[in-house]
């Protein structure tokens, strides 16, 4: 949809650690060879943070950024994948009670990797609908441990890592503009995070850890690569199309392309080749320290060029999502000044 009056105020990034990929491999944690494909430097990992410990510490970050305050938020909604430290438990009520202490609604979002930007289109609706409306604040957060995940061998292709983000909409003004946003499904793929097994009764009774390269197996041998990776680029190519269009732009209008934070030869087979897509126009120096945060890529990586000072008023940013399930999601904003304070992010 096309967008008019949204901005964005405030982002916040909480990663407590980073581990050296050198250092998984002689552990023996990571192999060489994931490493060598993913080009990845290091991993952003929690030795004790809970998500929801993480995502509270980054929403607190991103109002301090904003100026706003707890009741200038309306709208609360907490984007993650994975277990967020409790079971069978309201995990955006507790970041809500943690950083805002208000009764807005606070609303936990499972859309995998594509939640952060499908967040940020619910709370845009959400704040346009209501003449009076304020703020939102968006955040997102997992750790993925184990038993559950095996950060470098779950999903090959892709190191994850441990951390929390925050971005704060805004009618009020900003330091950016959202010109457009678009997400779009395709539930024929959902069976490439689900495989043959049957439905069970409890968490993990398949088994420890999740293994997605043996869901996508089964998929594929039952479709063929080609039908698989023809729908997934139909996809994200819906969404690019659809956002920049009512953006008003190309793909080459924009300064920065902010895509997820995947290894290196993925996003070259997804995005650098078949979109043409320059990596210098993108975040991959910052997101090869950082690894795979979930739903928080998009958040993390548009805080790094704002506190960098990479990105400058005028720029044009393109952020990009895909999520098992499987959807897709793109966004195009306008840089129109640094942001109120800058802050690094945390890695203490």
């Amino acid at each position: 949809m096309r967008v008019e009056g949204i901005y964005l105020r405030g982002t916040s990034v909480r990663l407590p650690a980073v581990l050296p990929l050198a250092e998984a491999v002689a552990s023996g944690a990571c192999t060489q060879r994931v490493a060598t494909g993913t080009g990845l430097e290091s991993v952003a990992y929690s030795p004790d943070e809970s998500a929801a410990e993480m995502a509270a510490k980054a929403a607190v970050g991103a109002l301090r950024q904003s100026g706003s305050d707890p009741d200038d938020i309306e709208l609360l909604l907490h984007a993650d994948t994975y277990h967020q430290g409790q079971d069978l438990w309201p995990v955006a009520s507790y970041i809500q009670r943690e950083s805002l202490g208000n009764g807005c609604p606070a609303i936990e979002i499972r859309q995998m990797s594509n939640g952060g930007l499908a967040a940020m289109d619910l709370a845009t609706a959400y704040l346009t609908a209501g003449e009076n409306r304020r703020d939102a604040l968006l955040t997102t957060a997992d750790r993925f441990c184990e038993p559950g995940i095996d950060r470098w061998l779950t999903d090959p292709g892709t190191p994850y890592a441990d951390g929390a983000t925050a971005l704060v909409l805004s009618r009020r003004g900003g330091w950016a503009r959202l010109l457009s946003i678009a997400l779009h499904a395709d539930p024929d793929l959902e069976p490439l995070h689900r495989g043959d097994d049957p439905f069970t009764k409890a968490p993990f009774s398949h088994r420890v850890p999740v293994d997605f390269e043996e869901a996508k197996r089964a998929f594929i041998g039952r479709v063929g690569m080609s039908y698989a990776i023809t729908r997934a680029h139909n996809g994200q190519q819906t969404v690019l199309k659809q956002a920049l269009a009512e953006a008003g732009s190309e793909l080459s209008d924009a300064a920065w392309v902010v895509l997820p934070h995947f290894g290196r030869r993925r996003l070259e087979s997804i995005y650098y080749k078949p979109f043409g897509i320059d990596p210098a126009r993108t975040t991959w120096e910052f997101s090869r320290t950082v690894g795979h945060l979930g739903a928080g890529d998009q958040f993390a990586s548009l805080d790094y060029l704002m506190t960098s000072g990479l990105a400058k008023p005028g720029d044009r940013c393109v952020l990009v999502s895909v999520g098992a399930g499987y959807s897709w999601g793109c966004a195009v904003l306008e840089i129109l000044d640094q942001p109120r304070s800058t802050h690094a992010p945390s890695t203490l």
